[in-house]
């Protein structure tokens, strides 16, 4: 079976992924005081973060129109699937809903499924990898879906930032503990909910710490490695990122690890000097 992977731009595509015909992006908009930013290949990483640094405001992000979700889906492939951020965090997920309904109701019904990641970033890469390794295999439609969603059951997300600029702005912290946080170098580790929200799990002071706090936070909750990617994702700091691997696999070994840098919108929650571990 033919198949084809939908990824909206807050998730990162390998080279590999790039090149292997199966995969496209949907992309996400952004406006930062006024100036209209598309997060395709045209995007401009340092003179986004530069926007978004001078900004008393916080960017507003718009995803993919449901009219996009489904040009998208209107292909040669026999199986779609799209990923999106999480629904929590964005409506990308509801719109590409929306767009397989718009798709069968133009063109009629055809096997189209889209998968909240409880997400972002990196997140939906290795969601992305596990729906082509099922596809490979030769799995039906159902049994992808299954497994994949059970796969995104298993997944956890945790990220450090360097900044709290970005949380401040849109409001996922108050303006006086943001202060207070920036004042002493704290740095908060950061997780995903089972719901696909975001939770602060611990913290500590200085970046290095903070790191080593989400490693522990990692490897606590770790299972199953041998059989599992584990992924990373950075902003400007790739050596930070190499760090936080080589801490991971003196507890642990994996499948196969990935190191990407966050592109596009995702730089705007990790911002310089952030890194995002999803295993």
């Amino acid at each position: 079976m033919s198949y084809k992977v939908i990824i909206d731009s807050c998730g990162e595509l390998t080279e590999e992924m790039k090149k292997s015909g199966h995969f496209e992006t949907a992309s996400l908009q952004i406006d930062v005081d006024g100036h209209h930013i598309v997060d395709d290949e045209s995007f401009d990483q340092t003179d986004f973060l530069r926007r978004v640094k001078a900004s008393g405001e916080c960017p507003k992000s718009s995803c993919p129109s449901p009219e996009r979700y489904m040009e998208e889906y209107h292909c040669d492939a026999e199986h779609v699937y799209a990923v999106t951020l999480s629904a929590e965090l964005s409506g990308s997920y509801n719109s590409a809903v929306l767009g397989k309904n718009l798709y069968e109701e133009e063109y009629g019904e055809k096997d189209i499924y889209v998968f909240n990641s409880r997400s972002a970033s990196v997140g939906e890469t290795l969601i992305g990898l596990k729906i082509a390794e099922c596809e490979e295999k030769g799995m039906s439609f159902q049994e992808v879906i299954e497994t994949v969603e059970s796969y995104i059951e298993e997944q956890h997300t945790y990220f450090v930032l360097e900044t709290l600029d970005t949380l401040k702005k849109n409001g996922r912290l108050k303006g006086l503990k943001a202060v207070v946080a920036t004042a002493l170098n704290i740095k908060p580790v950061m997780g995903s909910t089972p719901e696909g929200s975001i939770q602060q799990l611990s913290q500590a002071r200085g970046i290095k710490k903070g790191l080593a706090k989400m490693v522990d936070e990692v490897a606590a909750n770790m299972k199953n490695t041998q059989e599992k990617i584990l992924a990373i994702s950075h902003c400007n700091c790739e050596e930070r990122a190499k760090a936080v691997r080589d801490m991971l696999l003196e507890r642990a070994s994996f499948k196969d690890v990935i190191i990407l840098d966050t592109a596009g919108i995702s730089s705007m929650y990790a911002a310089d000097g952030g890194v995002i571990v999803v295993v």
